[in-house]
């Protein structure tokens, strides 16, 4: 329930607040982008990030968090607000702000019909389309955010199925990084970190033979972190 208060800034100029939603996937070895056409003027049906205004009654975060649920049916997920977005000229539209906040899902837990009703498409990142105002400057922030945190910490893992390989997980660093990674070195760095489970099980999806299933040691990894070490992984 909205609290009614009292506009001591009524004389003052106003404007709107939104916020944008990047909100980044990993899937066939790809990391995508969920977009989709924009829905209101001015330049309605052109590709867009996922965002909205903020409701009088509403903090920021949990605007994101709303906007994230309604189009993809998931909630408690990985998201980190990026930055502020207030040129004087960013919107055609009306003098606008925007809080650009960056989220990691895992293509395989959304809610398939939920986007498509919406009409978000997941885009591989290196073929994502023109968007409108200054949200491709937002991806490549979020982008570079991203990379910098992977980095030191395993964010990468909230991009990963529960279960993966660790060519899946080198994969998912290649094409973080847009760099080949070699397969040995990556296998004995992350292997010498003491942060997965290996599994009885394979993934037999790539070879009769099968890579052995992995799973994220979230309490190995939080000993880890408060002991100083960084997890580098690149």
């Amino acid at each position: 329930m909205a609290v009614e208060t009292k506009d001591f800034y009524v004389q003052q100029d106003k404007m709107y607040v939104a916020t944008d939603c990047i909100i980044f996937g990993f899937d066939a070895g790809k990391l995508k982008l969920l977009i989709f056409k924009r829905r209101v003027e001015p330049l309605m049906g052109e590709w867009s990030l996922i965002g909205s205004f903020v409701k009088i009654d509403e903090d920021v975060d949990e605007a994101a968090k709303r906007i994230l649920t309604e189009i993809t049916g998931l909630e408690n997920v990985f998201m980190e607000e990026l930055k502020t977005y207030g040129a004087t000229n960013r919107d055609p539209g009306a003098r606008c702000i925007s809080i650009g906040q960056y989220a990691l899902i895992r293509i395989e837990d959304y809610d398939k019909e939920l986007v498509e009703k919406h009409g978000a498409i997941w885009y591989d990142l290196d073929e994502i389309p023109n968007l409108v105002l200054d949200h491709n400057q937002m991806v490549q922030d979020a982008l570079g955010r991203l990379r910098r945190k992977a980095r030191y910490q395993p964010i990468g893992f909230e991009l990963l199925p529960e279960k993966f390989t660790i060519p899946q997980l080198q994969q998912l660093y290649e094409a973080i990084y847009q760099n080949e990674l070699d397969a040995r070195n990556f296998r004995k760095k992350v292997l010498s970190y003491n942060v997965l489970i290996k599994l009885d099980e394979k993934d037999k999806s790539s070879s009769r033979r099968g890579a052995f299933l992995y799973k994220f040691d979230d309490i190995n990894y939080q000993k880890l972190r408060k002991s100083g070490y960084n997890f580098e992984i690149s």
